[in-house]
């Protein structure tokens, strides 16, 4: 019998930004690719269709050290909008996907933005779920690697600010 790994994760944040432009950094690609994925990735490929049904596609790329130890460089993820409600809701499936595209981790994210003054408190909640040894790994870092993702969409917001 398959054993499924999965991980339920929410995060709270509050940004300096006023809630049009936190939801733009989720949907338009220019900025998700700056801030989306871990410390030490880039995002050479960032396509996002922002709708109902619209596709999204980034590809993390690990910097040196990180591939060394991940054992691999590119880390694919895609999936497609369930719910969009700007500027309040996002509903996307997201999977990690493996080189030959066949889906390692599944996940269903959603994030929702309220107003505070020219504030946004941003709530993000996502299930992961997959049966490979590696989901394992993944989903211990999923924290971590979503935390320190919001962290450099702080510090994005701080340098459009500046």
């Amino acid at each position: 019998m398959t054993q499924v790994h999965s991980r339920e994760l929410s995060i709270v944040r509050m940004f300096d930004a006023p809630r049009d432009l936190v939801f733009k950094a989720w949907t338009d690609p220019k900025m998700l690719s700056q801030w989306f994925g871990p410390q030490g990735f880039t995002n050479p490929v960032c396509e996002c269709d922002a709708r109902v049904g619209g596709k999204i596609h980034v590809v993390m790329r690990a910097n040196d050290e990180i591939a060394k130890a991940m054992g691999f460089r590119d880390a694919p993820m895609r999936g497609e909008f369930t719910e969009f409600d700007p500027p309040k809701k996002l509903v996307f499936i997201n999977n990690a996907v493996d080189v030959d595209d066949n889906i390692v981790l599944s996940g269903l994210t959603t994030v929702s933005f309220e107003a505070q003054g020219n504030k946004t408190k941003m709530t993000f909640h996502t299930v992961a779920s997959g049966t490979l040894p590696q989901v394992v790994f993944m989903l211990q870092g999923m924290e971590a690697g979503w935390t320190q993702s919001f962290d450099k969409m702080d510090a994005m917001f701080a340098r459009k600010a500046a």
